[in-house]
């Protein structure tokens, strides 16, 4: 096995194999949360069918070996193994399956029908491994009339309705600044791989996880498919978009007396967040405007929600005169909840977060050097860190091949001049 810059022996998932054919977002991220609890993952591409990531966000650095360079790529693909495999070969096929007889878990993203086509769906699979788990991720399900559709995060986030439910009144829908849907089915993808596990582990049986990442979002989004239906059951001739209009809060709430106020700084804003009565009163008080408490206009959650207009322009009052920090600091000791809108700069250097030992400092041999936040899951017993950077294209061929598969020298140079195996890419797959 290649070195680790720590041992893995008291992870949660150690022992555990994880054969890694996922692409771009959705898959990687969730294979990354498992590589992260110690499961040695193996990361597989192709030189005609690479992973897209590597093309995109570079790091600083001249253009030579960009595809190792991709800020995207690296970070999803951090303690992960990587081999170049072509499995749109026989070849590519049968050491595919001869590895997959040895792991745990595969992982794909592809379209619905892809993983058939390559010859190893759930059925090929178990021929070599009748325990194997697959986890499966396509964007519509692998049933139903629109199965072979293809998506991405982003059009994932509008199927599933949350664009329609956001942004600013009047103006529309909005859609999140990131392809919201792909970490999140990723850290689906990740349960459920554990809970099948957990069940192989109790009866022996493997099983085909299928994690439509479509259906995966509209849970974020169940509360307002109650509400318009209970919207209905009231009016049954309710129109959808005047509703779907007046979910649109921007940064405000539909209960809360929230939003995001200017401060002294340029493009500095403090976030500020009111529920009850108590925490009015004591905003009222931290900014010097005790009277309001008392004021017929804000005397409930609901009066206050009326007045919000009316209410801003006062903390904006307050705000202005102040740097994001201290407003924070200053509602924050009165039991406000309250905090500074960080931009990604303040983010690094945050006091907080690198008191908590959030940042690890990753070193790559072709990108160089960089902070990247570790494993969110703290646990006291199996703390986990970054060990590995993400693969360079093909890093690991020979450990793979030779050790794993047991490939000698001559066979693992044979499978490179038939183009099985790589060490670049082809270019021009995702120019």
């Amino acid at each position: 096995m290649p070195d680790l810059s720590s041992p893995t022996s008291n992870l949660p998932l150690t022992g555990i194999r994880i054969l890694d054919l996922t692409m771009v977002w959705a898959g990687p991220s969730g294979t990354r949360l498992l590589a992260d609890m110690g499961a040695e993952v193996i990361k597989v591409e192709s030189a005609r069918s690479w992973d897209m990531l590597r093309s995109l966000h570079f790091l600083s650095g001249p253009p030579e070996q960009w595809w190792d360079k991709a800020a995207y790529f690296n970070h999803n693909n951090r303690n992960k193994y990587g081999i170049t495999l072509d499995l749109q070969t026989p070849r590519g096929r049968e050491l595919a399956l001869r590895l997959a007889a040895m792991s745990d878990v595969v992982f794909e993203n592809y379209r619905a029908d892809v993983i058939g086509k390559l010859g190893l769906d759930y059925a090929d699979l178990r021929a070599v491994k009748d325990d194997i788990i697959l986890v499966s991720m396509p964007s519509h399900g692998k049933s139903g009339p629109e199965s072979g559709n293809v998506a991405y995060g982003t059009n994932v986030e509008q199927l599933a309705g949350l664009a329609s439910l956001t942004g600013y009144p009047g103006m529309g829908p909005h859609k999140s600044p990131i392809a919201y849907g792909d970490p999140n089915a990723g850290a689906i993808a990740a349960a459920a791989a554990l809970a099948a596990l957990l069940h192989r582990r109790e009866t022996g049986e493997g099983q085909h996880v299928e994690v439509a990442q479509w259906e995966a979002m509209i849970g974020n989004v169940g509360e307002f498919v109650l509400a318009w239906q209970m919207a209905l059951a009231d009016d049954p001739a309710a129109d959808i978009d005047a509703w779907s209009e007046r979910q649109r809060h921007g940064n405000r709430h539909f209960s809360r007396l929230q939003g995001v106020f200017a401060c002294t700084g340029e493009d500095e804003w403090v976030a500020v967040s009111i529920g009850t009565d108590a925490e009015f009163s004591a905003l009222c008080e931290a900014i010097g405007r005790p009277e309001l408490a008392r004021d017929a206009r804000f005397a409930d959650v609901v009066s206050r929600r009326h007045h919000q207009d009316e209410l801003d322009a006062t903390i904006v009052a307050w705000t202005r005169g102040r740097s994001q920090d201290e407003a924070a600091d200053t509602l924050q000791a009165a039991g406000v909840a309250a905090a500074p809108v960080l931009k990604l700069q303040r983010l690094l250097y945050d006091r907080n977060l690198r008191a908590r030992g959030f940042w690890e400092t990753v070193s790559h041999a072709a990108a160089g050097e960089w902070d990247m936040e570790g494993p969110v899951w703290r646990m006291s017993r199996t703390p986990a860190h970054v060990r590995i950077s993400a693969p360079m294209f093909g890093e690991h061929n020979r450990w793979v091949l030779g050790e794993l598969l047991g490939l000698s020298e001559a066979e693992i140079a044979a499978l490179e001049a038939e183009h099985v195996t790589a060490r670049e890419p082809q270019a021009g797959v995702h120019s």
